[in-house]
């Protein structure tokens, strides 16, 4: 049976990886004269690190021609980078400057008709969690929004979604996860629950193949329509995926 429904955020509910955490990324090594820019090629790789300091870190440790301080203060550096890239962010959310993804608010929207619990959980910051629930989702209502420094291990450690199951107090077998990177996929199976992947720009390259299904998008009856990448044959859809669809097919047989 079917009782809690736990969606990442970025990539998931809405893109903001490419145009939202990129893009106040660049605006902040702007805001701090360093002249390194992340591309869209650069950004998918970088993605593979969880969490936005870490990944800053690993790329001026690493990757970064020329380090913008010496690696003693690196860690002061991303810390106070990270503030202020968090305040840009904020500032693209709360202008709800980017769309949700196909089909998310109506399957969040039938989800709380069922009567499901509902927990953001996301290695995002605390403040995009709320604000992408309080401007893009305010009729969605949630038991949870599990953000950014909640938990100590980042996907795709599973800690975060262990402690949506016990926020929730349901069993991993009586939850499902809506995810769209390897990292996520992994941490959710970890947790030892099923997952739908639905993919995008960045992960559609990743190896999404411990999901229970793939789909490129939820679906939109006037937007874009959801194509089933995984069962082939097994899952059929008529270009929109329905809660009542997945629950049949995943916890009723």
């Amino acid at each position: 049976m079917l009782r809690a429904l736990f969606f990442d955020m970025d990539g998931v509910i809405v893109d903001t990886e490419r145009d939202g955490h990129r893009v106040a990324f660049n605006q902040t090594f702007q805001h701090f004269g360093i002249p390194d820019r992340w591309d869209e090629d650069l950004y998918h790789d970088l993605l593979q690190i969880a969490g936005g300091k870490e990944r800053m870190k690993h790329y001026f440790t690493t990757m970064a021609e020329t380090p913008p301080v010496p690696r003693a203060d690196i860690d002061r550096l991303v810390a106070e980078m990270h503030t202020y890239k968090t305040s840009r962010l904020i500032d693209i959310l709360e202008k709800a400057q980017l769309p949700l993804r196909p089909g998310v608010q109506r399957f969040m929207r039938e989800a709380n008709q069922a009567g499901l619990a509902m927990a953001i959980c996301t290695t995002s910051n605390e403040r995009a969690a709320h604000a992408v629930a309080a401007t893009m989702l305010a009729d969605i209502e949630f038991a949870a929004i599990l953000a950014g420094d909640v938990v100590s291990r980042k996907k795709p450690d599973p800690e975060i979604y262990l402690l949506a199951l016990h926020k929730t107090g349901c069993s991993a077998a009586e939850c499902l996860v809506v995810e769209d990177s390897r990292n996520g996929v992994v941490a959710a199976k970890a947790a030892g629950i099923p997952v739908i992947a639905t993919t995008n720009h960045y992960t559609e390259r990743e190896d999404l193949s411990q999901s229970d299904l793939i789909v490129s998008c939820l679906g939109d009856s006037n937007g874009e329509r959801a194509v089933v990448r995984k069962p082939r044959g097994g899952f059929a859809v008529d270009g929109i995926v329905h809660l009542e669809e997945v629950k049949r097919y995943l916890y009723d047989r």
